[in-house]
């Protein structure tokens, strides 16, 4: 028999009054992912992580933690589970080391044993000293995985991890997420930038008004859309009319003296490229379009864009 998995939910839902602000998600986290929970500004994703950790209760649905229901199991559900909901909280007139002295008294004092180990980890040994009221965004978004890791976890569940980060704290943190998934740690982390999950993920789920829209590898995704060629020529123009007189060659548009178009396969895609060379068309690049994560979330989400705002509530 297999062992559980860090995260699976079964039909969670939660509702506020006539408000779906998760509507029957069906997750899957596998031991050593890095899984992203991708979605708009209020699409649901901080509420599904609320009822992960048994912060408030399904109106439907439910949900384990390596086969653990936080309402049926209570604290031993979180074992071996850690992370943050809406940014981390400390003591700002206490020091970075006394706030985790602090926490570690609270849940579990032999992990006093490791607070100068996790400040290691997240690059803050040398700042532990001073007070958290002192520290920059980024520096308390690192002491709160450092809080995290106190308790050893094998999951550790992140919402917004590089929200409010200016470009070198979201490499930081980009760098940090990488190192713990090489401490064998399975990491959910729920974000609404594109990049940070298309360089840090290896499956996703893209959530949209409270549902699934997509679930799986993100390779698979990305490679599953890879349906638009590009085409470089001499000619652009003449290239052009190849293209519109040529079967199975279809949405053919030219911007720039690059023509753009969608085919029926491979071999039109041939057929094309001998068309062209009979009208003597020279050819600098004939080749697939990745599509972007950001178009793929744009037309999974309806074209909401990354900052669209929902009810409150959802949050």
């Amino acid at each position: 028999m297999s062992d559980p998995r860090p995260v699976e939910t079964d039909g969670l839902t939660k509702r506020y009054g006539e408000i779906v602000a998760v509507d029957r998600v069906e997750l899957a986290v596998e031991t050593g992912d890095i899984y992203g929970y991708l979605g708009p500004n209020g699409a649901g994703k901080t509420t599904s992580l609320r009822m992960l950790l048994g912060l408030i209760r399904p109106t439907e649905g439910s949900a384990r933690l390596f086969g653990r229901d936080p309402l049926v199991d209570g604290a031993k559900a979180l074992q071996g589970v850690a992370g943050f909901v809406e940014g981390p909280r400390f003591y700002p007139y206490l020091s970075g080391r006394r706030n985790l002295m602090l926490l570690a008294d609270y849940d579990e004092p032999r992990s006093r044993s490791r607070i100068e180990e996790v400040l290691e980890l997240v690059e803050l040994r040398d700042r532990a000293k001073d007070r958290v009221g002192g520290y920059s965004h980024g520096m308390r978004q690192r002491l709160g995985i450092a809080a995290s890791l106190l308790r050893t976890p094998r999951l550790l569940l992140l919402d917004e991890p590089t929200t409010g980060l200016d470009p070198a704290g979201m490499r930081d943190m980009r760098d940090l997420v990488r190192r713990l998934a090489r401490e064998r740690i399975t990491i959910m982390l729920s974000s609404h930038l594109l990049n940070e999950v298309e360089e840090l993920c290896n499956r996703v789920a893209v959530i949209r008004k409270g549902r699934i829209v997509y679930q799986g590898g993100l390779r698979d995704l990305l490679a599953e859309t890879t349906v638009r060629y590009r085409l470089q020529s001499v000619e652009p123009e003449r290239a052009r009319l190849v293209c519109l007189a040529q079967a199975g060659v279809d949405e053919v548009a030219q911007t720039d003296g690059v023509v753009t178009f969608n085919a029926d396969g491979e071999e039109a895609v041939a057929a094309l490229s001998i068309a062209l060379g009979q009208a003597g068309i020279g050819v600098t690049t004939l080749a697939p379009e990745t599509v972007s994560l950001e178009e793929l979330f744009l037309g999974m989400t309806g074209g909401e864009s990354s900052d669209h705002d929902r009810e409150a509530v959802a949050l």
